[in-house]
């Protein structure tokens, strides 16, 4: 069995015009959004064996906040700057050069290419891969190489919009 988490970084700021789209930081409210999303992750006792993110500044500190939460060693969170601009194929061939000692994966990007990747797996596709968004799907195999012909099954989505509507909906 594998599984793959797929994750959009926080909400980044546009204010800083000056920046350069690589180096655009992430937003407290991001911050904030990013860690009702490791709550969630928590209470379903998620765990990761790889960590892979773009090397950009929004995804970086995204995926540093979602290791912390998760008691994953920062330092073993593996950057990759073709993550940053990359299209579908680029993200599968990950898949490629994986140890089959590493039973779940979390990627995080960017969208659009991060929803196009999710929903290349999801029977029931998404619009948009939100901030701090989260798809995990679980692969009835014990390859990686194998997960794109793989029996598979949506575990979750989720979004601090939703975890924020389901609250409200236990509230009533």
């Amino acid at each position: 069995m594998k599984t793959l988490y797929i994750v959009r970084h926080a909400k980044s700021a546009w204010d800083q015009i000056a920046l350069d789209d690589h180096e655009r930081p992430i937003t407290e409210k991001g911050k904030k959004r990013t860690k009702k999303v490791i709550e969630y992750l928590v209470e379903k006792k998620v765990t990761v064996d790889l960590i892979i993110s773009s090397d950009a500044v929004r995804a970086k500190d995204t995926a540093m906040i979602i290791a912390k939460g998760l008691s994953y060693p920062i330092r073993n969170i593996q950057l990759s700057s073709s993550v940053y601009n990359s299209d579908l194929q680029t993200l599968m061939n990950y898949f490629y050069d994986l140890s089959k000692d590493v039973e779940s994966l979390m990627m995080v990007g960017h969208n659009p290419t991060f929803t196009s990747f999710a929903n290349f797996f999801l029977d029931k596709k998404i619009d948009w891969l939100p901030t701090s968004g989260i798809v995990c799907i679980e692969f009835e195999t014990e390859q990686w190489e194998n997960v794109l012909n793989a029996e598979k099954r949506t575990k979750f989505v989720v979004s601090p919009k939703i975890i924020k509507a389901r609250k409200k909906g236990n509230k009533n």
